[in-house]
């Protein structure tokens, strides 16, 4: 066959692949036989030297199983193929069409590859997909954008894509490389699918697991297992992951890394999908991963941003501003407090003398350990910094005998630092009333502490 004649109609970069035939229904070597100038052009831009014809795929294109799918699907399955693919580990997006090619050799089939490179997403590219995957990915995108409970709207919007793709279990997992963690932001799973959530597999050692998908994806966008013959190659190369699937049942797998700006935030997948559907599936999560990436990393920042509303950074309890709001919710009704419950006042006694005579940074590391003990002995109450050296606890649902065994804890934790010592007033209440009367008294009787505290120890009085 006469390629270079073929190609010589086509001004994008364009190329002829051919993909070897075997008996078994699978397929051998893939090369690429021909190019034309700008295929030639690009190659040499991108490896540094001149297009050798009838040379393996991989020693110009990076190695791709989805991409080797593709080329065996339109080469020698006869199907005319597009997908327009983002290439996080380049900074790179994909146009990429497939058209299948007469072929005059037994043991070889053919197609016609045409594509295009881009810096920047293409959102006319993104809109040229077929019209079953682009209702889907705007569906995702609309109940994302237009939701005003984003954690239940991912829930929402997993099980439409479990539906998508016909799965057994969909899920998104935030994973942190800091921490060494992973978290399931949202998952559906298919009422008799014999598999089970997420939380029954994340332990201390699955974060070990989702380390290795990295390599697995390699230079492609995601990793397709659809049949055994996948899963022999996926347990060839990754062999951990393997058997964790195997064990949880899986049988087939399409994972998708969620890259936002250079980070990689997560993953999502479907387990045992339909795969008749693969092209569609994979061109339909291909997009819907790009945009739930971007709303995830919009929804932790928004996280983040409340934390940094709410907490006091230097303690790490909650701040005057988040007490206030929650004192103004219970006065209005909307929020109720457990009775019976206790307003606990503690001060901080010589924390200008520690400023004084440390500085700031040991005035600092007095506030911080202070807050630590209020937090270790009132665990599973609300405390908040409420001024400069002051700390309330909202403690609900607790005894008069409870109370007082958690206060001598503390002053029995604060008498074996240097220098936390606590000036503290309290005010127990066995049923809801006025609460700014219970913060009132608890506030006068730890004025009436600390004044104690400083008659029998004059010398650090004023200081």
């Amino acid at each position: 066959m006469d390629f270079d004649k073929i190609l010589d109609d086509y001004e994008c970069k364009t190329c002829v692949i051919s993909i070897e035939k075997l008996s078994d229904d699978n397929y051998g070597n893939i090369r690429i036989v021909a190019g034309n100038k700008a295929h030639c052009e690009e190659m040499f831009a991108i490896r540094n030297k001149e297009f050798i014809p009838d040379s393996p795929y991989d020693a110009w294109f990076p190695v791709n199983k989805n991409f080797e799918d593709y080329c065996y699907r339109c080469a020698v399955l006869g199907q005319p193929l597009h997908s327009y693919v983002g290439l996080p580990q380049m900074s790179l997006w994909l146009n990429m069409f497939l058209l299948p090619l007469k072929s005059d050799d037994e043991n070889k089939s053919y197609c016609i590859y045409t594509y295009d490179v881009t810096r920047q997403a293409d959102t006319t590219a993104m809109s040229s997909l077929s019209a079953d995957t682009s209702a889907d990915v705007i569906s995702t995108c609309i109940k994302l954008r237009g939701s005003d409970n984003t954690a239940q709207t991912f829930y929402d919007v997993i099980e439409d894509i479990r539906q998508i793709c016909g799965s057994d279990h969909c899920c998104i997992l935030l994973t942190d490389e800091d921490e060494r963690k992973c978290t399931t932001l949202c998952e559906a799973l298919r009422a008799g699918s014999g598999l089970l959530p997420m939380d029954v597999y994340l332990d201390d050692k699955f974060f070990d697991i989702t380390e290795t998908w990295k390599d697995t994806i390699g230079g492609s966008t995601c990793v397709i297992i659809k049949d055994e013959k996948d899963m022999k190659w996926l347990k060839s190369i990754n062999p951990l992951w393997h058997e964790s699937l195997t064990q949880a049942g899986v049988k087939s797998i399409v994972l998708f890394p969620l890259n936002y700006n250079g980070e990689t935030l997560g993953y999502m997948w479907a387990l045992n999908f339909n795969v008749e559907n693969t092209v569609k599936i994979k061109e339909t999560l291909e997009l819907t991963s790009f945009f739930i990436a971007s709303e995830i990393s919009n929804y932790q920042l928004v996280q983040r941003l409340e934390v940094l509303s709410s907490v006091d950074l230097l303690t790490g309890v909650k701040n005057r501003n988040t007490m206030n709001n929650f004192v103004d919710s219970i006065i209005s009704g909307k929020s109720k407090l457990k009775t019976p419950y206790a307003i606990v006042f503690a001060d901080l006694n010589g924390l200008k003398r520690v400023n004084d005579e440390g500085g700031h940074v040991a005035g600092d590391n007095m506030l911080k350990s202070a807050a630590s003990m209020l937090k270790g002995v009132f665990f599973d109450s609300d405390v908040y910094r409420a001024g400069g050296d002051e700390f309330m606890v909202i403690a609900g649902g607790i005894t008069q005998e409870d109370l007082e065994q958690r206060l001598a804890r503390l002053r029995e934790q604060s008498e074996k630092t240097k220098n936390v010592r606590f000036a503290i007033g309290t005010c127990y209440a066995e049923k809801n009333g006025d609460i700014l009367a219970a913060m009132k008294f608890a506030d006068e009787k730890m004025y009436v502490d600390k004044k104690n505290y400083y008659q029998r120890h004059p010398d650090l009085k004023y200081r």
